[in-house]
């Protein structure tokens, strides 16, 4: 029986210098800033939702395309 105390002695005096002796966890990264979210806009002719920057066409209409913009004309 107190060879089993002794055990558990040791076995928690151990765990205790272990904890202690543990390095620190690095510090965590810093995630880059998101992208500034966009205005989505339909092509008249199919109905494709993208961004306004890649559309082609101004004013009320925009297209997907080129060639959606030249056959809806």
């Amino acid at each position: 029986m107190k060879y089993l105390v002794l055990f558990l002695v040791l076995a928690l005096v151990y765990a205790v210098w272990r904890s202690q002796n543990r390095p620190s966890a690095p510090p965590p990264r810093a995630r880059p800033p998101l992208p500034a979210p966009q205005d989505m806009v339909a092509c008249q002719r199919c109905g494709l939702h993208l961004p306004r920057s890649e559309a082609v066409g101004s004013g009320q209409r925009h297209y997907c395309c080129a060639e959606h913009q030249r056959s809806d004309a």
